[in-house]
């Protein structure tokens, strides 16, 4: 794979004021140049750790990187679940990589560990879709080259509902007309509910999480969730859970089991149940998640990137690597066609939506998706945001235990 970087003169510019610093922790790197605009010297090794599915594309762009650069680029395969722990264990004794891939909710854990530094994005920064960019941001800092955005949206089984749903109101009454088991489909825990996937319709009652700072991250210190649109929302779970249209018996299987049957026209999901669908010969469209509270219904945004070891003793090789190689057009493309997600850089991102419906589907909901928090105050709120939920949608009272729920979570993170 020959990769189309942006010149490694530019990325001298970019880090020229930091060059120094970086190689004073870079024992292997140098910075000889000859002018100003000349490219930093690069040497010695760094090693990335990455799951299976993305080696083989890393593979090659590290052999055009150590071919363009000198430095060698040893991959070492992780399974993906683990690579966090990992890596905060290893990182401080100097065992760790220099590279990781991960998931963006990790940030929390990494950051308060001291385990990653800051990625030099540079002018790059604006190449990439803006919520992929925020959802590596930590206080001010952007911590990782992002590569692919996942979220959910709405599959519509277009021979039962010929037309998108206008609202949620209008998507329940187009299932009525059709005369199907389920008006509605989403696979739900019967103790845990599923706030990730009930979130959208959260939102549209104006009940985020969190509020958010001058520079668009959480503010942990501006609890959101129990304000007045949530206890909005908390009596529509309640409604829709005594209807039947939400029912916590339902769970993941059986959503995806009654919706490939033709059980339901309407079906809340991701790309990753998407194969399934087509197996099963059912004519789909991805649409909006329709709003049932009157804003827009915001789905989280999970962004997969690879992230920089704040122990890395090649900092500035590694950071090439990332930025020039990683962020390529070329390694992007080749990540979204053995992951099947969207990818963060919007040059890739555009030709995917260009060339595959159900990319678009899923990334024109993904363009006005939040990043998942990962700030670590967010361990709280999970601790008691699906249990509530359930305990509403299975008869509980709405009101009393949204107020309690707001109220635990705010003890809990203070």
């Amino acid at each position: 794979m020959k990769v189309n970087n942006k010149s490694i003169a530019t990325f001298g510019a970019i880090v020229a004021v930091s060059s120094l610093a970086l190689v004073g922790c870079a024992g292997e790197g140098s910075t000889t140049t000859d002018d100003d605009t000349a490219a930093p010297e690069m040497t010695g090794s760094i090693t990335v750790w990455v799951d299976a599915d993305r080696a083989g594309v890393l593979e090659e762009a590290a052999a055009d990187f150590t071919a363009q650069t000198g430095v060698d680029v040893e991959l070492i395969q992780k399974e993906f679940g683990e690579i966090r722990d990992q890596f905060v264990q290893q990182v401080p004794t100097g065992e760790g990589p220099d590279i990781a891939v991960g998931a963006h909710d990790w940030l929390g854990v990494l950051a308060t560990n001291g385990v990653v530094a800051p990625v030099e994005l540079g002018d790059k920064s604006s190449d990439f879709e803006q919520v992929a960019v925020d959802a590596w941001a930590y206080d001010g800092q952007t911590y990782a080259v992002p590569y692919a955005i996942e979220n959910i949206a709405l599959i519509r089984n277009t021979d039962l509902a010929p037309e998108a749903a206008a609202d949620y109101d209008d998507m329940i009454a187009m299932a009525q007309a059709a005369g199907t088991e389920y008006e509605f489909l989403v696979g739900l825990d019967p103790e845990q509910a599923d706030p990730y996937h009930l979130y959208p319709f959260q939102t549209s009652f104006g009940a985020p999480v969190f509020g958010n700072n001058a520079d668009g991250s959480y503010n942990a210190d501006d609890l959101q969730i129990g304000n007045d649109g949530g206890e909005a929302f908390a009596t529509w779970l309640g409604e829709q859970g005594a209807a039947g249209v939400l029912n916590t018996n339902i769970t993941g299987e059986l959503a995806l089991e009654n919706f490939t049957s033709g059980g339901a026209p309407f079906y809340l999901t991701g790309p990753w149940n998407v194969p399934a669908i087509e197996e099963a010969g059912i004519n789909f469209s991805v649409d909006a998640i329709p709003s049932a509270g009157g804003q827009d219904a915001q789905p989280f945004a999970g962004v997969q990137g690879f992230f920089l070891s704040s122990e890395s003793e090649n900092r500035l090789a590694a950071n090439e690597f990332l930025v020039n190689y990683v962020g390529s057009e070329e390694v992007q493309t080749a990540l979204y066609e053995v992951g099947g997600r969207a990818p963060a850089l919007t040059s890739a991102f555009d030709a995917a939506v260009a060339s595959d419906p159900i990319v678009a589907g899923f990334g024109e909901v993904g363009a006005n998706a939040v990043p998942m928090p990962s700030i670590p105050e967010m361990g709280a709120v999970w601790e008691f945001w699906g249990v509530t939920e359930a305990a509403i949608i299975n008869g509980g009272d709405p009101a009393t235990l949204w107020d309690q729920m707001a109220t635990d979570v705010q003890s809990a993170i203070e």
